[in-house]
């Protein structure tokens, strides 16, 4: 999760360390008449819960029985829940008044999330398949405990699938944060992540991460270029004055954050949205035009400016554009299963077939590297290189 650039939670709580409060929000669930207890089970009543369904549109008549676990016939109804179980044969067990016993599925999330939020709070989170029954279940125990109960906003991320399969355990079809990011980039699994709207399925393939790679690299590298250059000149003649038409960028760029970010954290629309800052501080860095433009420090400082803010908001922001450029060359390496000196006498190969004008030679070692991901790019003070999404993956795009 650090790695990824994942703030770490304020609070990690655990069952375990929370049972009297477990316990005191299943006593006044009864005491409230939503719940029943059978021989040492605690079972919410759902049809005393009116509103039981409305976060996933479901009728009770839908949550036809033993679909997901074996019926009870203990039940008054089928599509009542445990709140609290008891005690079998060599299970971890707690003492309650309804005798040994666990918590059932739900009722943790709910005690947990009152004992540190409070019963109402502005968002809940969680995967697309726990709307129902678990986001259900607690709408229902929460309220049941306490009547002014209330989430302003429930937010469900869709899967990561594998060929349009959701990636799983039980299908085999999985890799984990771990393995990714032994090849890839972790800037680059976030960035790939957030290319999708987060209430979206989102398909897993080397296309996408290779694409999300390239993208990333771009970013930092032109970031890089304009820090190195705003450092190699005197801040103490910078103006307040930005020319209008970089100011237009800034602003639509700003708009567009504001405006996607607002309409339910619309991430991919923000991630377009760069492109314009991002070669504008090109234009300003390389085109005979942009070397010219009057206040064009004073424009590339505010261009950086703008999108390394958006960069620190979205968790995309490195400690060091250069640092993370050499970690984006070093995994592209380790998926071309080649070394940097491996790369550089191909370079010394290439300007010597050029020099002995076989061309032939020095073309064939450009797409040799250019299969595996490495770009070869001439200029006056020599070849350098770079990473690539991988010819034969660029076929495909």
């Amino acid at each position: 999760m650090v790695t990824l650039n994942c703030l770490s939670p304020s609070v990690e709580p655990k069952v375990s360390e929370h049972m009297p409060q477990i316990i005191d929000m299943i006593e006044k669930i009864l005491n409230n008449g939503y719940a029943y207890i059978v021989d040492g089970d605690v079972y919410f009543n759902v049809e005393k819960f009116p509103e039981y369904g409305k976060l996933s549109s479901r009728d009770l008549e839908d949550n036809r029985a033993g679909e997901r676990v074996a019926v009870d016939s203990r039940k008054k109804n089928p599509a009542d829940f445990a709140l609290w179980k008891s005690a079998k044969p060599g299970e971890p067990f707690w003492e309650s008044r309804w005798g040994p016993g666990r918590p059932g599925w739900h009722i943790e999330c709910s005690a947990m999330s009152a004992a540190y939020l409070g019963y109402s709070f502005d968002i809940h989170g969680g995967g697309i398949d726990l709307v129902f029954p678990h986001h259900e279940n607690e709408i229902a125990q929460s309220c049941a405990a306490c009547k002014k109960s209330d989430i302003s906003v429930w937010m469900h991320n869709g899967f990561v699938t594998i060929d349009s399969v959701k990636m799983s355990k039980s299908l085999g079809n999985f890799f984990t944060i771990r393995q990714v990011i032994d090849i890839y980039h972790p800037l680059a699994l976030r960035y790939f992540l957030m290319s999708a709207h987060y209430r979206s399925p989102i398909n897993y393939s080397n296309i996408q991460l290779e694409s999300a790679s390239d993208r990333v690299f771009y970013i930092y590298e032109t970031l890089h270029e304009c820090e190195s250059f705003l450092n190699q000149h005197d801040q103490t003649i910078r103006k307040d004055s930005i020319p209008p038409d970089t100011l237009d960028i800034i602003d639509k760029f700003h708009d567009v954050f504001l405006t996607s970010m607002s309409d339910d954290l619309h991430t991919p629309v923000v991630l377009a949205g760069m492109s314009d800052p991002l070669k504008s501080i090109n234009d300003l860095l390389h085109t005979r035009k942009g070397k010219k433009q009057q206040f064009r420090i004073e424009s590339l400082s505010a261009l950086e400016k703008s999108v390394r803010d958006v960069l620190t908001v979205l968790g995309l922001m490195p400690a060091s554009y250069f640092e993370v450029l050499q970690q984006l060359k070093e995994k592209a390496l380790k998926r071309a299963n080649l070394t940097e000196d491996d790369v550089l006498q191909k370079i010394e190969e290439r300007a010597a077939a050029r020099i002995q004008k076989e061309y032939a030679k020095s073309d064939a070692i450009r797409k040799d590297l250019a299969v595996v991901g490495i770009t070869l790019m001439d200029s006056p003070n020599g070849t350098t290189w770079r990473p690539a999404i991988p010819l034969p993956l660029q076929e495909l795009l």
